[in-house]
């Protein structure tokens, strides 16, 4: 893995950056869904179904930024600098976990990316690196805050969720 040093980043390599951060979001959101496999309309598969949509959107709003100001100008930034920057940890996912479990873990990814963002800060000296940077970590709040409404919708629990159909009941 290559590393990225982030006070040299400029404009357009931060949105090379922030597009691909996004991209590894979405897939890993994708991967999780076909690792689960969906059950019903609102299970943990179907979250993170929703999750890759929104992670696909917001790198789609990005890259059209990245497009207006820079053309089709080479990327210096390549996926592999960026490993797990937002990206759920690939190792989260279990059979029948609940949506709640499935909120936790967008959750941790949220926070992971809040982070990042705001201990790179300091160390950026272009102004509009920064106000990128201040922006994204922003919106990672943002995100943050939405789950929160979400996970109010759930009780309080990681136990798996089972669908009664799936239960083996003894005969009698």
């Amino acid at each position: 893995m290559t590393q990225l040093n982030i006070s040299k980043l400029n404009l357009q390599d931060a949105l090379d950056m922030a597009v691909l951060i996004e991209k590894e979001a979405e897939e890993r959101y994708l991967w999780f869904v076909d690792l689960l496999g969906e059950r019903y309309r609102g299970d943990a598969a179907d979250f993170f179904g929703m999750m890759a949509k929104n992670e696909q959107r917001h790198g789609a709003e990005l890259a059209a930024r990245r497009r207006s100001l820079f053309g089709d100008a080479p990327a210096r930034i390549t996926a592999d600098m960026i490993e797990d920057i937002e990206a759920p940890d690939s190792g989260k996912p279990r059979s029948n976990m609940s949506p709640r479990h499935a909120l936790e873990v967008a959750m941790e990814s949220e926070i992971k990316a809040y982070e990042f963002y705001d201990e790179a800060l300091p160390g950026i000296q272009d102004s509009s690196v920064r106000k990128l940077f201040e922006e994204l970590r922003d919106e990672e709040t943002e995100h943050q805050n939405l789950l929160k409404e979400q996970m109010a919708k759930y009780p309080d629990t990681l136990e798996p969720d089972v669908d009664p159909e799936d239960v083996d009941t003894p005969a009698l």
